[in-house]
């Protein structure tokens, strides 16, 4: 009989030392290949000839200058030798320097007498003669914060943000005296609502991305990022707050709001991110001299935005509710619009737009599971009429109330 040696079982010590070194290892093994590759395997990336690449992502006209504020989006370093108006080259400082860095920027101050209203062409051209341009339909001086410019956002963003969502809230007597099946059929329309609003997230940083952002910063896949982290963060904060047992030694939020408040509650977080990124929209209208695309852009706001304060007052319809609740749930969606009209107007960035939106966009969808799965829940699926036709309702209003914008 062979008696076969057994061996001893390792210490906790090992064990962990084991566990540790497992995930290093690999670590380390992909540190070395990028070491390589940018070290001495370097001749594998010299393939083909790389070409200069730089956004011009903002002019702005102030007293007898336009600056240009450029950064380098190419591969290889340049430098900037020359600023042209209209084709036309004109002396030009730049600071820092001339020199640009991989994603460095630099400000182009070109002295020159501009016209208010006048389309201008700018120009930049680097070291191997490369140019590439950016058009300014209509020149307008470039915002100055002042007292009285963040009092004209406030105003704008409370008739845009604020006083549309208030009106619509106004609806909660009148949702309130509605049959259970028709109730379901409100709910279902501010699913529509909200879909069609995280739609339109999606389309405004798809435009600006295409607009303002150069390809190497893959604006597409920064707003699916900004999406995907905004609903996975927010499904769990709301499963933590407003599903916790009874038990818990903390009250969930649902035992002190009641649930149709904490779902309304979620649902105004969402339309406040929105607004928030239409209040961009209307900020960098103001900024860029659009007087009447941003008075078109606030009329026609207003008038959309009056049914996200039904989206809001729908989940209340059947639970008891305070007035002050109300007045905070409409400021909870509105006033972002205030300071997205601030940030647009005063320090627009094409980055931080897209990253709201996307935020917006996916807490959106966030509300929207969650009162999908009420839905289906409190009536047993989600195969009947109210529920279908609400959504497709909610989509047309949306829609038709968006033609205006």
């Amino acid at each position: 009989m062979t008696m076969e040696s057994e061996e001893p079982p390792a210490t906790p010590q090992k064990s962990q030392a084991r566990t540790v070194a497992s995930g290093v290892i690999p670590f380390l093994f992909a540190v070395a290949m990028v070491a390589y590759i940018f070290g001495p395997g370097a001749s594998i990336l010299e393939l083909g000839t790389p070409l200069p690449e730089i956004t011009i992502e903002r002019v702005d006209f102030v007293d007898s200058e336009i600056q240009v504020t450029v950064r380098n989006t190419g591969p290889m370093q340049v430098n900037i030798a020359i600023a042209d108006v209209n084709d036309r080259i004109h002396p030009a400082a730049v600071e820092p320097d001339g020199h640009l860095d991989r994603y460095e920027t630099a400000v182009v101050r070109i002295p020159f007498e501009w016209n208010e209203a006048e389309p201008y062409t700018i120009g930049i051209t680097v070291d191997d003669g490369t140019r590439f341009e950016k058009e300014v339909e209509a020149a307008a001086p470039a915002l100055v914060p002042s007292a009285d410019m963040v009092v004209f956002f406030a105003i704008i963003g409370t008739y845009v943000g604020i006083i549309p969502v208030m009106i619509g809230l106004l609806w909660l007597p009148f949702i309130r005296r509605m049959r259970r099946h028709v109730y379901v059929f409100f709910l279902a329309i501010t699913i529509g609502l909200l879909l069609f609003l995280a739609l339109d997230s999606m389309e405004e940083a798809v435009d600006i991305s295409n607009e303002n952002l150069a390809s190497s910063f893959n604006g597409l896949m920064m707003l699916a990022t900004a999406i995907v982290l905004s609903f996975l963060g927010l499904y769990y904060v709301g499963e933590n707050l407003t599903e916790k047992g009874a038990g818990a030694s903390t009250p969930s939020v649902i035992s002190r709001l009641g649930r149709p408040m904490a779902i309304s509650l979620m649902i105004a977080v969402g339309i406040g991110l929105h607004n928030f990124g239409e209040g961009l929209a209307i900020g960098a209208a103001v900024g860029l001299g659009s007087v009447a695309f941003s008075t078109f852009l606030i009329v026609g706001f207003a008038l959309h935005n009056i049914t996200e304060g039904v989206a809001i007052a729908a989940p209340l319809s059947h639970g008891r509710v305070i007035i002050w609740k109300i007045a905070a749930l409409g400021m909870v969606a509105g006033a972002p619009a205030i300071l997205g009209g601030w940030m647009g107007g005063f320090a627009y960035s094409p980055f931080a737009s897209i990253i709201f939106l996307g935020v917006g966009a996916g807490a959106i969808f966030q509300v929207m599971f969650v009162l999908v799965r009420q839905i289906g829940r409190e009536n047993g699926g989600l195969a009947g009429a109210p529920f279908v036709t609400g959504i497709a309702a909610g989509m047309l209003v949306m829609y038709l109330t968006s033609v205006l914008v």
